[in-house]
């Protein structure tokens, strides 16, 4: 008995050794497939003349599957009825739904749609070709789309040609044929015939091939496209094993050119004047929405008010397209609901600015109470709510540790009736006492109700900002409470800067100093060639240079209408870091890079599709390995 159960136990034993040691998934101990499907064959066969059938079918040694297929397929000619394109099993099949055009090159480029079924091998830039006609078109062009405003790769937008060469074309028909971008912004257009061509970037937001819509993103070249060819050589190395060589060999082979189009693609500023919206969330204030700038205020009428000094006029924006209208009378913002006629420039059906006039009726989605409403709240609250002082709100932007260019911010949720501006202090400490410093207090230009303080700091000296209570009276009553901040200011040695010394730009122009994410810190004109930052915290830096060609201080985009290119954009090449106390002094000759290589990666955001499946392929390595310990 004994015996036995010493037999039946090892064998328990085993079992659990066996099954602790087995994982759920691929079996272990082989290598990991990393080759791509194989071509084997297809109908019809590839480069085939006269070829009538729509349906297409292609075989590859194991079993694939297509990755999202109706974004990475391209069909040349474009196709206006979306094709079937399916895996089954081994075989990739294509039926196109529209009819097919006489001799007439048809390319299928599925890009890294094709993988294996197990690995997710990617067959990389895969392209089937075939002729309605007895001649095969060969050619290719290439490049790279970028977004012009922050030289981003442009990931999945549409290039096309076009041979015939009037402007209209682009606006009204098809493209002959067709590309698309990859992760890199990278494209290629192939099956095209000997000639000139206009080449484009689109958005197609309704997939008609043609830009029609103003939302579409578009990109054009000034310069005609001619597809030619060159012979080149290249250098095949033969290995016997991993470390040595066997022979190399030289082979010759046709390169398609151009190879280095460049497109910077934009969305154009093309705006229908309209009344986008109004609304009244509270009684004390209305607000009107346009869908554009315009160069004046719409004219506003009361029909059952006064409107004659009823109201502060907010413009948050300066540009007249949002504007909020805070009502002064407490009679008028009791009314439940206000009716007026406004007038504005709006765009008629030939998208010319006429005079409209509509008229609205506010009515307040959040009513005020009534009077026996307010009684009735009155008397539940108990003796200490009923003792408390309502203040008016105040946002105070005032940080511990201030920087030497910064200044005090004061934002209210309401406008100002009235200031005090002798209730408002600021003291500087000299050895142990606290000695009043001049500073200038003044409405910000673009908020209405956000007002600044800016003095001259001394680096390293301590502050104490004060405000007497009842300082500021809002429009509706309330009075602010005291206020009491101190913050030191930063010393210089806190500090580095960077001094740009520029070549290679058109004038004007200003650089804008980037963060880690691409977002801008600080802007500063360039002056006599040179862009200079001070009092700049420790860390990691990119810039760009805008040619501000119509002097305006920003960016501006395109117009295909008008053959005006966006304004030029340029990146510094690398990140900068510094520490404190240290002074760079960089040259930046902006044309030194082609635009595709010049934006650091550490501050783009497209990241290339290859890049994060291997990283992804890497961590389900790690998580396999980890699952066998």
């Amino acid at each position: 008995m004994k015996i036995l159960l010493r037999r039946l136990l090892g064998t328990a034993t085993i079992i659990a050794i066996l099954y602790s040691c087995a994982s759920i998934g691929r079996l272990e101990g082989g290598p990991i497939d990393e080759t791509p499907p194989h071509f084997i064959a297809s109908t019809p066969l590839p480069g085939a003349l006269n070829i009538g059938k729509k349906k297409i079918s292609i075989l590859f040694d194991e079993y694939i599957k297509l990755e999202k297929a109706n974004e990475k397929v391209v069909i040349s000619p474009p196709q206006i009825q979306q094709p079937e394109i399916t895996a089954v099993g081994k075989k990739v099949v294509v039926n196109l739904q529209d009819t097919l055009q006489h001799s007439t090159t048809y390319t299928i480029d599925f890009a890294d749609a094709i993988e294996d079924n197990n690995e997710g091998n990617v067959l990389p830039d895969f392209t089937f070709t075939f002729s309605t006609g007895s001649i095969l078109d060969s050619m290719v062009v290439s490049g790279t789309v970028l977004d012009a405003s922050n030289l981003e790769p442009v990931k999945g937008i549409l290039v096309g040609l076009h041979a015939d060469l009037t402007d209209s074309a682009f606006l009204k028909k098809p493209f002959e044929r067709v590309g698309r971008t990859d992760s890199r912004g990278h494209f290629t257009v192939r099956g095209i015939a000997p000639g000139k061509y206009h080449i484009f970037a689109l958005k197609d937001v309704d997939q008609n091939f043609f830009y029609n819509q103003p939302t579409e993103i578009i990109a054009f070249n000034d310069s005609l496209i001619i597809p030619t060819t060159e012979e080149r050589t290249r250098q095949d190395t033969v290995w016997k094993d991993s470390l040595t060589i066997d022979t190399i060999m030289s082979k010759q082979y046709t390169h398609y050119l151009p190879d280095n189009i460049l497109l910077r693609c934009f969305k154009e500023l093309k705006y229908s004047q309209r009344l986008l919206k109004s609304e009244r969330l509270n009684p004390q204030k209305f607000s009107l929405y346009f869908t554009a700038p315009a160069d004046s205020l719409p004219i506003l009428k009361g029909l059952n008010f006064d409107e004659h000094n009823a109201f502060v006029i907010d413009q948050p924006t300066g540009r007249n397209d949002t504007i909020h209208y805070w009502i002064k009378d407490s009679l008028l913002y009791k009314q439940d609901t206000l009716k007026m006629s406004l007038t504005y420039l709006y765009n008629d059906s030939l998208n010319k600015l006429v005079p409209r006039t509509d008229t609205l009726k506010l009515v307040a989605k959040n009513k005020p109470k009534s009077d026996k409403e307010k009684e009735k709240k009155k008397k539940k609250k108990d003796e200490e709510d009923m003792d408390k002082t309502q203040f008016l709100p105040i946002d105070i932007y005032a940080p511990g540790t201030m920087d030497v260019y910064d200044y005090i911010t004061l934002s209210f949720n309401e406008p100002i009736a009235k200031i005090d501006t002798n209730a408002i202090h600021l003291r500087q400490q000299v050895d142990s006492l606290w000695e009043d410093v001049p500073y200038e207090f003044s409405h910000d230009s673009l908020e209405l109700k956000r007002y600044n303080l800016f003095a001259d700091w001394k680096p390293g000296g301590s502050y104490v900002f004060e405000v007497d209570s009842t300082a500021f009276h809002g429009l509706y009553g309330l009075f602010s409470d005291k206020i009491k901040k101190e913050f030191k200011v930063k010393k210089i040695e806190d500090y580095g800067q960077i001094f740009f010394n520029i070549t290679g730009a058109t004038y004007p122009a200003f650089v804008e100093l980037l963060d880690a994410q691409d977002k801008v810190v600080r802007t500063v004109p360039v002056v006599n060639s040179k862009a200079d930052f001070y009092y700049l915290n420790p860390g990691k830096y990119g810039a760009r240079l805008i040619e501000d060609t119509n002097g305006n201080g920003i960016w501006d985009p395109g117009n295909y209408i008008k053959k005006q290119q966006p304004e030029m954009v340029f990146y510094y090449p690398q990140v900068l870091e510094f520490k404190a106390n240290f002074d760079l002094y960089q040259d930046w000759n902006v044309t030194s890079k082609s635009l595709d290589k010049q934006k650091p990666n550490e501050l783009k955001k497209q990241k290339p599709d290859e890049d994060k499946k291997k990283k992804n392929r890497n961590g389900q390595n790690n998580r396999n390995t980890n699952s066998r310990r």
